[in-house]
């Protein structure tokens, strides 16, 4: 089926209007971290608002109304979930991965590698896209939690306490 009838269109566009502004407006009010720097858990929402957004727009079934209050729903919970998460480290763990370690002083530690699902070669990509052609000028590689490779210098090193382990992480 091709085309049905402008009714169908017109309601694609009104309803999509309505509920992309709603949804924009939404992720405003609960705050820029609500969907900044995505996690694994951050992803499933996000998947999870573009699938309701995509039922509000198509299914004829799924008023604007309840459409709204499924998409602010969503971004409720994630907003608590955000919220708590920052006050209360057990959340914190459960719904966020920690960053791992993978070159120390220029060794690589192949066994957190192999452990992170990365090949040599990814981690040698980042190494390179650090600006590095060797490993032994890498202080640390770090796989954060929202799954990027940060490269650090010998030089920027310094005392490392930014590194996850340190005795002031949190």
């Amino acid at each position: 089926m091709w085309f049905e009838s402008w009714n169908d269109v017109l309601r694609v566009i009104a309803v999509g209007a309505a509920a992309y502004v709603f949804l924009i407006v939404t992720l405003r009010v609960t705050g820029k971290r609500t969907l900044s720097q995505m996690n694994a858990f951050d992803f499933v929402v996000t998947v999870a608002l573009g699938s309701t957004l995509a039922t509000i727009l198509l299914s004829k079934d799924v008023s604007w109304t309840e459409g709204a209050f499924a998409l602010a729903l969503l971004t409720a919970l994630q907003f608590l979930v955000a919220w708590t998460a920052v006050r209360w480290s057990a959340l914190r763990k459960a719904v966020t991965a920690t960053p791992v370690v993978l070159v120390t002083d220029g060794v690589i530690d192949d066994t957190a590698v192999l452990r992170s699902r990365l090949t040599r070669s990814q981690l040698m990509q980042a190494i390179r896209s650090g600006g590095y052609g060797d490993p032994a000028l890498v202080g640390a590689v770090i796989l954060e939690p929202n799954g990027t490779l940060s490269v650090i210098g010998k030089d920027s090193l310094g005392a490392g306490s930014a590194l996850p382990g340190h005795r002031h992480e949190s």
